[in-house]
């Protein structure tokens, strides 16, 4: 099986920066044409640019994938663009300003629905819009977490968005089987990328040292596996969820 993703179009969301940028520079490398979603405009304009600089093929659009027509429009135009949709990489996530700090009985109303509506609702407006473009033998990607097997201390609703991706994930992958479409999520854990970095700077208690290997990941180990689970060389792997934490949660 191959490993190869020439020809593919893939659409990713979060794909100007983190696991987002990483997944997309790799799978244009590997030969996919990719269009990315983004709310950081000047981050996605300069993600397009190093793609093309390094001889990939790749678009760009500013979407909040809160909105779900921003969303339909997004995957329209990526069809549009390129003809047929194959994979889908759903990466846009947030943590939230109460990680670390709030137990459950003190979750603010706008913090729990600010990760919702990014973390779990953007997933479903993406999928409802990927499921009705993508062709048959497709792959879909979902961003969960670590948070999304485990249970941590101030971290209520960030765990309950990635719990949450993973059901709807599994759920996902019943109804879509018969196409031959396939449905995975990942699970990173401390992984060196913006998001984390910035966990660990406001979750003082969270405890990221306990890792088998001994060192954080890189995303570009992430986006590896991304393109793995997108491949032909995957084919019969669906409502799975993947690890990547480097033995992190393996307690």
């Amino acid at each position: 099986m191959s490993n190869n993703l020439q020809g593919k179009v893939i659409a990713l969301t979060g794909g100007a920066s983190g696991l987002g940028l990483a997944g997309s520079k790799m799978l244009a490398a590997r030969g996919a044409k990719v269009s990315i979603a983004d709310m950081q405009e000047g981050a996605l304009q300069e993600a397009v640019k190093d793609i093309e600089a390094a001889g990939g093929i790749a678009m760009g659009t500013v979407v909040d994938v809160r909105d779900r027509k921003q969303v339909e429009d997004w995957i329209s135009r990526t069809v549009e663009k390129y003809g047929k949709l194959d994979g889908a990489v759903n990466l846009a996530g947030v943590i939230g300003k109460q990680i670390g700090l709030a137990n459950i009985e003190d979750i603010e109303d706008d913090d729990w629905k600010f990760i919702m509506d990014i973390n779990l609702n953007g997933i479903l407006n993406c999928m409802r819009a990927e499921i009705k473009a993508i062709n048959d033998k497709g792959s879909i990607v979902n961003a969960s977490s670590i948070a999304g097997i485990i249970g941590m201390e101030k971290n209520g609703a960030y765990i309950a968005s990635k719990h949450a991706v993973i059901g709807l994930t599994r759920a996902s992958a019943k109804e879509l089987g018969p196409r031959g479409i396939r449905v995975n999520a990942i699970a990173p854990g401390p992984i060196d990328t913006p998001m984390v970095r910035k966990s660990k700077d406001t979750a003082k208690e969270t405890d990221f040292r306990n890792i088998p290997l001994g060192r954080e990941g890189e995303a570009s180990e992430v986006a590896e596996l991304l393109a793995w689970l997108l491949c032909d060389g995957s084919s019969y792997i669906t409502g799975t969820v993947q690890s990547i934490d480097g033995g992190w949660a393996c307690h």
